[in-house]
């Protein structure tokens, strides 16, 4: 029996806060840093449309590949590279200092992180790893990558204590409890006393790219990681 937490409930179903008409929310431009060097915050840029509920307590915050909903008032900073992109929303400030040092900086508390790898590059190896977690008919991919011999070995199914939700045959959403490792702690996050909410998109149309967003939030504000997740799921093909 697969066992779903409130935010991926909302995240299949709709929830009560998605039928709240629409409102703004500000834009917070996020430097970033990576192959071609250091580049600037943008200045602006498009915004989703959130619950008025909720959007007195979010931002969108945008590198110039990604961009997420965050609480307001956080710090952001993205990663770049031919494998793909990462941005990284916290309370408390990061840099290239610690997000490309040598081991990189965890992060143990809130944070949200948006991640897209290319399945074209060297991300296919990420790729295949969500794949053999979440996509089994799309194993296919998968193998040929491992068949590769170049990476680690696949893994064999699920965490067993992720909770898992597909929301269609090409996304799926987790939660990843408290302390443990799972989809969740596939990313920068690492276990914590705070579970990991999230959502995993698969583009097989072209590269075969994967889009993955990670919420861990405190439990004060727990309740947004409803809106964050799901204002990611119709720009990425996905309605429910």
């Amino acid at each position: 029996m697969i066992r779903v937490g409130l935010s991926l409930l909302a995240l299949a179903w709709g929830g009560a806060a998605a039928a709240a008409g629409p409102a703004s929310v500000p834009f917070v431009g996020c430097p970033s840093d990576g192959q071609q060097g250091p580049q600037p915050a943008p200045r602006r840029g498009a915004v989703p449309a959130v619950p008025a509920a909720a959007a007195a307590q979010l931002a969108y915050y945008a590198s110039g590949d990604l961009g997420v909903l965050a609480p307001r008032g956080w710090n952001c900073f993205g990663l770049y590279g031919s494998n793909g992109s990462i941005l990284i929303v916290t309370p408390e400030p990061h840099g290239a200092r610690d997000l490309l040092a040598s081991p990189s900086s965890p992060l143990r508390g809130p944070a949200v992180q948006m991640s897209s790898s290319v399945g074209g590059t060297s991300g296919r190896f990420e790729v295949a790893n969500v794949i053999a977690r979440a996509f089994p008919a799309q194993m296919a991919f998968a193998r040929r990558v491992a068949a590769e011999g170049i990476g680690d070995p696949l893994p064999r199914g699920p965490y067993p204590t992720d909770h898992m939700v597909r929301l269609r045959p090409n996304a799926v959403g987790y939660t990843t409890p408290a302390g443990r490792e799972g989809l969740g702690t596939d990313s920068r996050l690492v276990p914590s006393d705070r579970p990991i909410d999230g959502v995993a998109v698969l583009d097989t149309s072209g590269d075969w790219n994967l889009l993955k967003l990670d919420v861990r939030l405190p439990a004060a504000q727990a309740g947004l990681a409803t809106p964050i997740l799901n204002a990611e799921l119709p720009r990425r093909g996905v309605r429910r």
